[in-house]
C-alpha cells in the first residue's frame, strides 16, 4: 500500500550540548585535541617508518594503530568542529551514511589491531626463541590485512542494514556523529534486524578481540612471574603496562557505548562515553605506548639533532 510520507535527504546532529555560549568553548577545546591526535600519531608514523632500529613488529603494528586511531577519529571531528560554528548543525544522508561505515570499519580494525599487538607481546616474552618465525614481516602483514579487511566488511554489512530502513520522520540526530542507535530511534521502520545485527557484532567482535589480549596476558603474566631477575620482570612489566592502560580505556568506554538498548537515556549517556573513546584514546595513545618508550625518545633525539645540525 502506498503510504504520504517524506523521505529524509539530511540530518541535524544535536551535538554534545544545545547551549550556544558553549559552542566557540567546545570549539576550541576539540580543536587542540584533534590537532594534538594528528601531530602525535603523525609523529609516531613518521619515527617509526624513519628510524631502522625501530622496523620491529612491536612498532610495526604500533605504527598501523596510530593510523586507525587517527582515521576514526578524523571520521568524526571535521564535521563535529563545523557544527560548532554552524546555526544548522546538518549533514547529508548520504554525508551520514559514509561517515557510519568508514567509523565502525576503523573501530573493529583498532580492535584486532590491539589483539595482534597482545599476541605479539604473548610470542616475545613467552617464546622468544620462536619469536624470528612466528612474527616474520610475512605473518605481520598478513595480520594487519586481515585486521582491514574484516573491519572494513563488518562497516559495509552494517551500512547495508541500516541503508535498508526507512526515515521518514524525525531528522535530528540525538549525538555529534552518526550512531547506530540515535539513528535506529529515528527510523520509520522495524529496526529489530538492524538492532539484532548490532548487538552480534558489537559484542562478538569486543568479546572475540577482547579474549585474545586477555588469554595473551594470562601467559604473559605466568611467564614474567617465572622470571627470576627483578630487573627483567620491571622491563617486561613496562612493555604490557602501556598496552593494557590504552587497552583498558578504549574497550571500557565501547563497552559502555554499545553493548545497551538503543533509547534517549542510553543516546545521552553514549555521547559523553564517546568522547573517551573517539578524542581521548587516540589523542593519547601516542604518549601512553610511546613517549615512554626509550626507544622512540631515542628516535626522537636523533631526528631534533639532525634538524640542528642540518641547520
Amino acid at each position: 500500500m502506498k503510504q504520504n510520507y517524506t523521505v529524509v535527504t539530511e540530518f541535524i546532529l544535536l551535538g554534545l550540548t544545545d547551549r550556544a555560549e558553549l559552542q566557540p568553548l567546545l570549539f576550541v577545546v576539540f580543536l587542540v585535541i584533534y590537532i594534538v591526535t594528528i601531530i602525535g600519531n603523525v609523529t609516531m608514523i613518521v619515527l617509526i617508518r624513519s628510524d631502522s632500529k625501530l622496523h620491529t613488529p612491536m612498532y610495526f603494528f604500533l605504527s598501523h594503530l596510530a593510523f586507525v586511531d587517527l582515521c576514526y577519529a578524523t571520521t568524526v571531528t571535521p564535521q563535529m568542529l563545523v557544527n560548532f560554528l554552524s546555526k544548522r548543525k546538518i549533514i547529508s544522508f548520504i554525508g551520514c551514511m559514509i561517515q557510519f561505515n568508514f567509523f565502525i570499519a576503523f573501530v573493529i580494525t583498532d580492535y584486532y589491531v590491539l589483539a595482534a599487538m597482545a599476541y605479539d607481546r604473548y610470542v616475545a616474552i613467552c617464546q622468544p626463541l620462536l619469536y624470528g618465525s612466528k612474527m616474520s614481516r610475512c605473518v605481520c602483514v598478513s595480520l594487519v590485512v586481515a585486521t582491514y579487511i574484516y573491519g572494513f566488511a563488518n562497516g559495509l554489512v552494517q551500512t547495508i542494514l541500516m541503508l535498508r530502513l526507512t526515515f521518514c520522520g524525525p531528522n535530528e540526530i540525538n549525538h555529534f556523529y552518526c550512531a547506530d542507535p540515535p539513528l535506529m530511534v529515528l527510523a520509520c521502520s522495524d529496526t529489530y534486524v538492524k538492532e539484532t545485527a548490532m548487538f552480534v557484532v558489537a559484542g562478538s567482535n569486543l568479546t572475540c578481540s577482547l579474549s585474545i589480549i586477555l588469554v595473551s596476558y594470562v601467559f604473559i603474566f605466568a611467564a614474567i612471574l617465572h622470571i627470576r631477575s627483578a630487573e627483567g620482570r620491571r622491563k617486561a612489566f613496562s612493555t604490557c603496562g602501556s598496552h593494557l592502560t590504552a587497552v583498558t580505556v578504549f574497550y571500557g568506554s565501547l563497552f559502555c557505548m554499545h553493548l545497551r538498548p538503543p533509547s534517549e537515556t542510553s543516546v545521552e549517556q553514549g555521547k559523553i562515553v564517546a568522547v573517551f573513546y573517539i578524542f581521548v584514546s587516540p589523542m593519547l595513545n601516542p604518549l601512553i605506548y610511546s613517549l615512554r618508550n626509550k626507544d622512540v625518545k631515542r628516535a626522537i633525539r636523533k631526528v631534533i639533532q639532525k634538524e640542528l645540525f642540518v641547520k
